[in-house]
């Protein structure tokens, strides 16, 4: 599978978790193999330069002109598990629910231990708020051990968690998250706003200040800054995360809300 599939896989928020893998009697050599086609040489798909020029329209804003790319890679290749998969995550964004899940499943289907497939699947059942089984394909994705950026599906996992409202697990996700990667900006954020719900301005502080080293500012985290520092007791840094807010993002609706917030 190309990285700019498997990236963009990634991007379609969001899933993971860990299957015991356990091998049992019977099982041939191949289905012991948690890696899948991930630790084996794979045939070029006849219809693979036609994934990712629809992934480049995709990139470009094109949808339309990517979902014909798309297209055609499944008519002259209906095996092509990279080519339903992306599509699946078009027919997600313009809202054909149905038309989707035929293709995540189809691409599970055909290559039922790649991870950012399982990734991608466990994204679309939590916002259908099927969350356990969001949660095993999270897990799936998981299991795989050369999946290399597990960091990526354990917050989407928490993401679901914590739609779910069990922050609990949510948190426990994020940290594993962290551990795995401890400059994952999306990681950062929620552990920020999770400890900031929770009371608990220094350790979201220290959330923000390592998120602003791998991300850029946006008015969400400028409003966060101010609110945390000012529960900090620290006016002044405050006042600097609201001259951010004010100069680079004066009509967001961050800037609304910080001065419905001063008005009270």
């Amino acid at each position: 599978m190309s990285l700019s599939v498997r990236i963009l896989g990634i991007l379609a928020l969001f899933a993971l978790f860990l299957l015991s893998g356990c091998a049992t009697q019977g099982l041939s050599s191949k289905d012991q193999d948690a890696t899948g086609d991930l630790g084996s040489e794979q045939k070029e798909s006849p219809g693979a330069l036609y994934v990712e020029m629809g992934v480049a329209y995709l990139r470009e804003g094109q949808t339309a002109t990517a979902m014909k790319k798309l297209k055609t890679a499944i008519s002259i290749d209906p095996e092509n598990a990279e080519a339903h998969n992306v599509i699946g995550i078009v027919y997600e964004r313009l809202g054909e629910m149905k038309l989707a899940g035929e293709h995540y499943a189809n691409a599970a289907r055909l290559q039922p231990q790649d991870p950012y497939i399982r990734n991608a699947q466990g994204s679309f059942f939590c916002k259908q708020g099927q969350y356990e089984k969001a949660e095993l394909e999270f897990e799936s994705a998981l299991s795989n051990p050369l999946y290399p950026t597990p960091w990526v599906a354990m917050t989407n996992a928490g993401l679901c968690a914590e739609r779910n409202g069990d922050l609990v697990k949510a948190e426990k996700y994020y940290r594993r998250a962290l551990t795995a990667n401890e400059k994952y900006f999306q990681a950062l954020y929620k552990m920020m706003e999770l400890s900031l719900d929770q009371d608990k301005p220094l350790s979201a502080r220290g959330y923000l200040e390592r998120y602003n080293t791998v991300a850029p500012a946006t008015a969400a985290s400028l409003l966060h800054g101010v609110r945390i520092e000012q529960k900090l007791g620290d006016q002044q840094q405050a006042l600097r995360y609201r001259a951010l807010l004010l100069d680079q993002f004066p009509d967001s609706p961050e800037v609304q809300l910080l001065h419905q917030s001063e008005q009270k």
